[in-house]
């Protein structure tokens, strides 16, 4: 049996619904039920993991609790719990660490460069166990030569799926799956995909990047490459410094005092300034995005409860300081606090 030449591999590894399995830990008599780990639903809560049991539901993460609860009725509603949480994600990236340089993504996903050792394939249902074994958490993998199809992997045969796409395979992998597998590509871009015939992978990887130039610039070329599978990223064992630095609020009720929504937003603004003081950074763009307004900009007519509007813009000068980033959204005429 010929063995496969892996000139590259590398790991992605995606903890099975991660605070769902961390909260089962210490309360295994929820396992098996509909259960979501989030706010409570007359606090205008947000579902932040969901079980598989819940899933098969239509409740998704990001979803409102209260719509949840009304999907099913006898969902378990749990809190979250920061402090395992963070404790759990410690001993999974401990573990990975003994197999090759990780690139965290985030509590519950990473990057293994494994090109430097044996084959890896073998690796990966090892290190699928290993991690399992020393901390009952369920997880998937992916392995292929770039993190791009890894990450797709990954996500293939979830839950605890295993996915292996041998070096030479990732474009066949790629091509009946929607484009939206590719990183890059959101709802709006695979509409405008969709409106050329172009709805998967194997057709995106087909189609004429001269085309795509016309329509997307120079991101319509890149598609078409990782389309086929191609990415040189490289796994980067030190996490980058955030580029970004967000706030946000729910308020349990609508508000219609300006004055309670500056004072608000005057809040949020010392806290990302704060932030940005600690990493010695400073706000070069400023984004937006508000929702159900009470007062809107003079190009807008009307705005519905359940709108959502998105501006941002370049500061002047580079800022750490709260009250300059507060008045940012002076341009946009929705709340100013001086």
């Amino acid at each position: 049996m010929t063995q496969t030449i892996w000139s590259r591999s590398i790991l992605h590894l995606d903890i099975d619904a991660f605070y769902v399995n961390v909260h089962i830990l210490d309360h295994p008599a929820d396992a098996g039920v509909p259960l979501v780990v989030g706010g409570k639903p007359d606090s205008r809560g947000v579902v932040s993991s969901a079980s598989y049991e819940a899933r098969k539901l239509g409740i998704r993460s990001a979803m409102p609790t209260s719509r949840a609860l009304r999907l099913c009725p006898q969902l378990r509603i749990v809190p979250t719990n920061w402090s395992q949480i963070r404790e759990c994600s410690h001993q999974v990236m401990t573990i990975l660490h003994t197999y090759g340089p990780v690139e965290q993504i985030s509590v519950d996903e990473a990057y293994i460069d494994l090109s430097e050792r044996a084959e890896p394939e073998n690796l990966a249902a090892e290190i699928q166990t290993a991690v399992f074994t020393q901390t009952h958490l369920p997880c998937s993998v992916g392995l292929s030569t770039s993190k791009l199809v890894a990450k797709v992997a990954s996500d293939h045969e979830k839950p605890r799926g295993c996915t292996i796409v041998p070096p030479g395979t990732e474009a066949a992998f790629l091509a009946p799956l929607s484009t939206r597998v590719i990183w890059g590509i959101g709802p709006r871009t695979a509409e405008r995909l969709a409106e050329i015939s172009i709805t998967n992978c194997g057709q995106l990887a087909k189609a004429d990047s001269h085309q795509l130039r016309a329509i997307f610039g120079k991101h319509g070329p890149a598609m078409v490459q990782r389309a086929k599978g191609i990415d040189k990223r490289s796994v980067h064992a030190e996490r980058s410094p955030s580029k970004s630095i967000s706030q946000e609020w729910t308020f349990n009720r609508d508000v219609a005092d300006e004055s309670v929504l500056a004072q608000q937003l005057q809040k949020m603004c010392a806290s990302i300034a704060t932030s940005l003081q600690k990493k010695n950074s400073q706000l070069i763009q400023f984004m937006s995005n508000f929702a159900g307004l009470i007062s809107q900009p003079s190009h807008v007519s009307a705005v519905s409860r359940s709108a959502s509007i998105m501006r941002k813009r370049f500061c002047a000068l580079p800022t750490s300081y709260g009250k300059i980033i507060g008045k940012q959204d002076k341009h946009y005429d929705y709340w100013v606090w001086g």
